[in-house]
């Protein structure tokens, strides 16, 4: 079973950083986008950044410029590098992957699937 944790939450002042990581682990074939989300109190979860394979990056206009996103293919890991971090950014801050995991009855690649982890909370004081 394919599973994604996530570390390096906590809480930091305004100005601020930290650096999430996500891992991911169980019988893999390849995965193709992994992503932050965020859910912040009384709001919709919404895309933060995201990192295909090849290493194409999306990120949402309100972190640009202080946010990073980057990934480590051999070890299935994504990482966000939070800087210059501000209340507004307080959420809890979800890991996503759009995969395909490795199927031992065919030995070959099973059908793709969307995993997420199970959440980080990330405050900002003031």
């Amino acid at each position: 079973q394919v599973q994604l944790v996530e570390s390096g939450g906590g809480l930091v002042q305004a100005g601020g950083s930290l650096r999430l990581s996500c891992v991911v682990s169980g019988s893999i074939f390849s995965i193709n986008t992994m992503g932050w989300y965020r859910q912040a109190p009384g709001k919709q979860r919404e895309l933060v950044a995201a990192i295909i394979s090849g290493g194409s990056t999306n990120y949402a206009d309100s972190v640009k410029g202080r946010f990073t996103i980057s990934r480590d293919n051999a070890k299935n890991m994504v990482y966000l590098q939070m800087n210059s971090l501000k209340p507004e950014d307080t959420a809890v801050y979800y890991c996503n992957a759009d995969l395909w995991p490795f199927d031992a009855s065919s030995w070959s690649r099973g059908q793709r699937t969307e995993v997420w982890g199970q959440g980080t909370q990330v405050t900002v004081s003031s």
